[in-house]
């Protein structure tokens, strides 16, 4: 599944802005992705930044890769959503940190989702969690994710619901949304039982631990789900969506902005 080529010394680094939280598992498993990322594309420098919480901040990242000369370099946001980290405090941020260092150019790129990837990883996170093919047809999956005030991201993870209840059979396929917007996992669960589903799986659509993933798996817990997955963490699929995300950065004729 990974890209194994080795990477010219000219190619830029890979800097990963990741939200950060006050729980120790988040950066703990953001660096277990980027450390997997880093060991399926031999050559290439991978660094991990956080927006809040975690150390290393952006500034300190950015001066880092400055300090050792580097000119040109694509920060990847580890979001989910283009929602309001995505579409403000990402380039800001990386505005600040950069405008000491005129000689080093960051290009960022788009966000990881959606993508046919994070969909097969949430389908890997359910078999991990016990569910078979064979229960599809009498399933109800409640997608939930942390949830944002961007109507643009709530809808995307509504369009999401929706093509992977068609695309893999699952009797239902529901969103929900730990803050910000409604419903919470426990009321679309509470839903599917009054229509009269079956089994009900909770697939929680966030990378790494902490508060708000372990609010979708009180509400899961509370209303009485069957299933639970894990959080995607460093899942092969995701390993290989950050690398796309990259290749498409790198590529000559990439047209994003540059911070």
């Amino acid at each position: 599944m990974f890209p194994l080529a080795p990477v010219p010394a000219a190619t830029p680094p890979l800097l990963v802005i990741a939200h950060g939280s006050r729980d120790p598992r988040h950066a703990e498993t953001v660096r277990a992705l980027t450390a997997k990322v880093a060991a399926a594309r031999p050559g290439l420098r991978v660094e991990t930044a956080f927006l809040d919480f975690c150390t290393p901040s952006v500034p300190h990242a950015v001066h880092r890769l400055a300090a050792d000369g580097v000119q040109n370099a694509i920060a990847l946001p580890l979001l989910l959503t283009r929602a309001f980290h995505a579409k403000t405090d990402i380039p800001a941020v990386l505005r600040e940190s950069t405008a000491p260092y005129p000689s080093l150019r960051i290009r960022t790129t788009d966000v990881l989702g959606p993508s046919p990837l994070l969909t097969a990883a949430l389908e890997r996170r359910l078999q991990e969690a016990g569910l078979h093919p064979a229960d599809r047809a009498t399933t109800g999956v409640v997608l939930a994710s942390a949830g944002s005030t961007d109507p643009e991201a709530r809808a995307v993870i509504a369009a999401i619901a929706r093509r992977w209840r068609r695309s893999a059979g699952w009797r239902a396929v529901r969103p929900a949304f730990a803050s910000a917007a409604l419903p919470r996992t426990e009321d679309a669960v509470r839903r599917l039982r009054a229509e009269g589903v079956r089994r009900i799986a909770v697939a929680p659509y966030v990378i790494a631990p902490g508060f708000l993933p372990d609010r979708i798996a009180r509400g899961a817990a509370e209303s009485g789900a069957d299933v639970l997955a894990p959080v995607l963490g460093p899942s092969p699929e995701l390993a290989t969506l950050l690398l796309h995300r990259y290749d498409e950065a790198a590529a000559p004729s990439a047209g994003l902005l540059s911070a």
